[in-house]
């Protein structure tokens, strides 16, 4: 991997591989998510190459965070321990929505969702009904609303906002990179600053 490429991502001299570097988030959004966990006790889904995980330890109280895959798992912790950030964090290995998993995290304030797009290319479809993300995001969304009601969920910008209108009231962040619209984060509860659709730019 590209080292300046990692530092210009994530904001340090990380370990990523490519998949990782790929799915991980732009530290300038992960900054301005990690904004509203402020103090709270955080549960992440998905924790890839921990860079989202980073942001949310500098602002949370504390967060657990599950990753299924032990190789990604290891290069997350390394991640946590560059950062310094290690002590605020715990690591559960297995499937975010293995319900026995769910509360080893214990009680939790707020809880950052963020399933691995998976398949990718021309022909693919992003869905959120029914959805195709690993684990299916309105499976996750649905477990871990039994946990919390404050939750964002990251998603694809590809998955049409038609789908979002039967769940909770919600605000719908549309994220992007100068004109590029990167990302879909839905807001719910308490982490919600209005209800309907914003935008954050960098």
């Amino acid at each position: 991997m590209d080292w300046h490429a990692i530092r210009g991502k994530f904001g340090g001299d990380y370990a990523a591989s490519e998949r990782t570097f790929r799915m991980g988030i732009d530290q300038r959004f992960t900054s301005h998510i990690a904004e509203r966990f402020s103090g709270r006790t955080v549960l992440e889904t998905c924790t890839g190459g921990g860079f989202t995980t980073i942001s949310l330890a500098r602002t949370a109280e504390h967060v657990f965070t599950i990753e299924i895959d032990p190789g990604i798992q290891a290069q997350a912790k390394l991640n946590l321990e560059r950062a310094g950030l290690l002590e605020k964090v715990t690591f559960l290995n297995g499937d975010a929505l293995d319900q026995s998993l769910l509360a080893q995290a214990g009680p939790v304030d707020a809880a950052f969702l963020d399933p691995d797009w998976a398949v990718t290319g021309p022909e693919h479809v992003f869905r959120f009904q029914n959805s195709n993300t690993r684990p299916p995001a309105d499976e996750l969304l649905e477990r871990v609303f039994s946990l919390t009601s404050d939750v964002a969920l990251v998603l694809p910008p590809l998955v049409k906002s038609q789908e979002f209108s039967g769940l909770p009231q919600h605000e719908l962040q549309e994220m992007y990179l100068g004109e590029s619209h990167e990302l879909h984060l839905l807001f719910f509860g308490t982490l919600a600053t209005c209800l309907g659709v914003t935008q954050f730019r960098v």
